[in-house]
């Protein structure tokens, strides 16, 4: 791309990453493909980030950029050297089928990774071949934007390109890029490949990378790391407490796809959970529920105790008060994760305040829930969407959601607010509708069989303002006729 395009469409990259240690990456051009068409754009992302959605749309350019024909001006593409424990196992990975562009410097001076994901074998691919197919990469757009219309802190999608080849799976499948935005793709298994591969001097210009990156208020001298394991974990805590209060499933929690940020990463075997059951589990090879929903949380501490051990050496010079540094940040998590989750149940029920009983009230409903098969999202968008409970879900007919009811309603009236203060709290903290499943998979069968993206584009937008309660959102919040268990995939 000569200048005068990149000024046209609004690269402005700089490549901070490539100041870091030389063995936390490789440098190299993404594969070209052989007729890169653009799927989809997100013109309102593109727009933020500074580069002119239209020109990326109408030419040639978004496409060739965003499949990996072309590097923009200023880019400098490398592949990202990480570690990880899969399903509980160390093992050596990075980036098989990403390269990082670089990173976006917004008009507002704001700093965005933007990787391609699918462009091809890297000296990390171990087996792979580095590409990916169209319809895992259209459910990472829609999953994540919907996360982030949620509120929910979550890498997003730039644009999906078409590579004009086919790649082999079970069967033959159309191929495509996806293009992540993300604060940057710093992961736990980034220190863990530190810790493991590297000199001491590499961990600590990776921890002061992070810090600089994302938390430049932590305070200098001996406590700065130790300041730096709190923050990622009140960040995870956070984090992890909104998937449990939407009922989002992520499916493969394992320590390469927990961000240093704190943003929800990899879409791959995600799902959201309709009827309440903290067993659920939809990943086909999740087979024992490791990364079940009720075992998020533990899994999340997990993680955070393997950053925790690679954090050892900075914490502190003697390793048993290290430990016990570490140790004591680690029982914040829980503190902080419980907490959030609270404060999160209490505005999904209306409660203004806090009373001794509160989470034994909102715990007894997911127990009723649970025990009635009822669906999750539907069931706080019925309590939700008038403030009364005499119609909605199976559930609300039952005998012992009515002395729950009356509990609730007690509760209710002992605060000072109105009424219509707490349904207004309520419909501000519960969707009205969400991913569910069988309507991402219409839309994927739609865009990968027929090429049809005006399903996608519909789900898309009502997605967009899950918090809006319209008419038009009753269609997608109906729940699928039972069928078999439904099952996700990787995609790799």
């Amino acid at each position: 791309m000569n200048e005068h395009n990149a000024q046209t469409a609004g690269w402005n990259f700089d490549t901070s990453y490539t100041r870091l240690p030389e063995l936390f990456y490789t440098l190299m051009a993404p594969s070209s493909v052989r007729a890169p068409s653009l799927v989809k754009l997100n013109e309102r992302l593109a727009s933020s980030l500074g580069l002119d959605a239209k020109a990326l749309a109408k030419s040639d350019e978004g496409a060739a950029v965003f499949a990996g024909n072309r590097v923009p001006e200023g880019a400098s593409p490398l592949a990202q050297a990480y570690a990880g424990h899969q399903f509980g196992h160390f093992t050596m990975l990075g980036d098989g089928r990403a390269l990082l562009l670089g990173e976006q410097i917004t008009p507002a001076g704001d700093r965005f990774d933007i990787q391609l994901k699918g462009s091809g074998r890297t000296p990390y691919s171990r087996r792979g071949d580095g590409r990916a197919a169209l319809g895992p990469m259209l459910r990472e757009y829609i999953v994540s934007e919907a996360m982030h219309a949620l509120g929910i802190p979550t890498t997003r999608s730039l644009a999906v390109a078409a590579t004009g080849e086919k790649i082999y799976r079970e069967t033959e499948l159309p191929g495509a890029v996806l293009a992540r935005v993300a604060a940057s793709h710093l992961r736990v298994g980034t220190f863990q490949y530190a810790a493991q591969w590297g000199a001491a001097d590499d961990l600590q210009a990776l921890a002061d990378y992070a810090i600089a990156r994302h938390y430049p208020d932590l305070p200098s001298g001996d406590g700065r790391y130790a300041a730096l394991l709190q923050a990622v974990c009140s960040r995870q805590a956070a984090l992890i407490a909104k998937w449990q209060l939407v009922g989002f499933i992520h499916g493969v929690m394992n320590t390469d796809n927990m961000t240093i940020s704190g943003e929800t990463i990899d879409y791959g075997p995600c799902a959201f959970m309709d009827s309440y059951d903290p067993a659920t589990v939809f990943s086909s090879i999740d087979t024992h529920g490791r990364y079940a929903y009720g075992n998020q949380p533990n899994i999340a501490a997990w993680n955070l105790a393997r950053f925790a051990e690679t954090l050892l050496p900075l914490l502190h010079e003697e390793e048993e008060r290290a430990i016990g540094i570490a140790e004591a940040e680690l029982v914040r998590y829980f503190d902080v994760y419980r907490g959030e989750w609270l404060a999160g149940m209490r505005a999904k029920l209306g409660l203004f305040g806090e009373e001794e009983h509160d989470q034994a009230l909102a715990e007894d409903l997911l127990s009723l829930m649970q025990k009635h098969h009822a669906d999750y999202t539907n069931t706080f968008r019925a309590l939700s969407a008038e403030g009364t409970t005499e119609s909605g879900p199976m559930l609300f007919g039952t005998a012992d959601f009515g002395q729950w009811r009356e509990r609730w309603r007690a509760r209710l009236a002992r605060q000072e607010q109105s009424h219509e203060e707490s349904r207004r709290l309520m419909r501000a903290s519960n969707p009205a509708v969400i991913p569910r499943n069988h309507r991402v998979e219409e839309a994927l069968a739609a865009a990968v069989e027929r090429d049809d993206l005006s399903v996608m584009e519909r789900l898309l937008a009502t997605l967009a303002d899950p918090y809006a309660y319209s008419p038009e959102q009753e269609e997608f919040s109906v729940v699928p006729a039972p069928s078999g268990p439904y099952r996700t995939f990787c995609g790799t």
